[in-house]
């Protein structure tokens, strides 16, 4: 069991930054960097995967916090959506393609499953004494 006393704390955050930092390595090292509007709606999506569970870790409350989780969500699957394209267009190759698509659709699951451990949870959020979560993931 881990105890969570930050978001920092959370593995789905520490995925969700892993991942974008390695989006952005491809925004700067291929041709991605000169392909200003797909470059910056990539990382701004899958920012705001880890930007997401990070607001919503500190709102008041469990209802808050799973809804912006659903936000990050979406926004993993709208980074899959771009990855298609980064592939299509020649910025990525199909292996580095199939290993981001894997890993930002795993991600998805873990914040899916932890929607639902939430869902049977009564977090109280990060502004009352109870707002450790004792994770059982």
């Amino acid at each position: 069991m881990a105890t969570v006393k930050k978001f920092e704390d959370l593995e789905i955050w520490q995925e969700a930054r892993r991942l974008s930092r390695e989006i952005h390595i491809i925004s700067v090292e291929t041709g991605l960097k000169s392909d200003f509007r797909l470059r910056d709606q990539i990382k701004a999506s899958s920012g705001s995967i880890m930007d997401n569970i990070a607001e919503g870790f500190e709102r008041n409350g469990n209802l808050e916090f799973r809804q912006f989780l659903s936000v990050a969500k979406g926004s993993s699957g709208e980074v899959r959506s771009q990855l298609y394209r980064l592939l299509d267009y020649g910025y990525i190759d199909e292996q580095k393609f199939i290993y981001l698509k894997d890993c930002f659709e795993n991600l998805s699951g873990k914040i899916n499953n932890f929607i639902i451990y939430l869902n049977n949870k009564d977090f109280k959020g990060t502004k009352s004494s109870e707002a450790t979560l004792n994770l059982k993931l």
